[in-house]
């Protein structure tokens, strides 16, 4: 029987992208996965409040009032204390710095609420409302130096529509997310991939 992978994911609210992921794993779903640690900038995040009550390791690395570097270099030694093999951003709302990405290379993943490259950054489903496109998404991608920027592995679409607010465009985002960071987390861990430019290529 193969090894479980290790995952490491890293939240600042409530994760349910985290729960979704754990989940996965618990009806067998990502069979060859295991969460090894959950860390949060937030030592009262709920999401680190659950991933406790689940049995998980659960750590809070305050960023307030720290440099960044600092900071950052402290996840990292935490991550690899647990020796994680994938970095899952599930709701961290903080950029990792050059060194944090340098570390993992091509082994850190973030979700994100849009058809990337459009409306990147926060409020991702108000900008679209705003704009009037038809259709928005989720997107699971590679995390680099630049935000919402990597390389797109998988993309779900949602349609617009006439009656949306922004809660409810949310709403039914969120849902595709839950199924889109798993189906990524599971690519990723196969193995059976090549990247060729900005392209994610799955092969045979």
């Amino acid at each position: 029987m193969n090894t479980p992978r290790r995952l490491g994911v890293l939240l600042s609210g409530r994760g349910s992208n985290f729960l979704a992921i754990a989940d996965a794993i618990a009806c067998g779903n990502l069979p060859n996965a295991e969460i090894a640690v959950v860390i949060s900038n937030k030592a009262d995040a709920p999401g680190l409040a659950v991933a406790s009550e689940r049995g998980l390791n659960a750590v809070a690395i305050e960023a307030r009032g720290r440099k960044r570097a600092e900071h950052d270099a402290e996840i990292i030694a935490c991550l690899k204390e647990y020796r994680v093999d994938l970095v899952c951003l599930a709701g961290y709302m903080r950029l990792l710095s050059q060194e944090f990405v340098a570390a993992f290379p091509q082994q850190i993943l973030n979700i994100h609420p849009s058809l990337l490259p459009a409306f990147p950054g926060l409020d991702a489903q108000k900008q679209a409302l705003e704009y009037g496109v038809k259709v928005t998404g989720c997107t699971v991608h590679f995390v680099d130096e630049q935000l919402d920027h990597g390389v797109i592995i998988l993309q779900k679409v949602v349609s617009v529509l006439d009656g949306d607010d922004e809660h409810q465009l949310a709403a039914r985002i969120l849902e595709q997310e839950h199924i889109a960071y798993a189906e990524a987390i599971a690519l990723v861990l196969s193995g059976k991939y090549r990247i060729v430019g900005r392209r994610y290529l799955p092969e045979p």
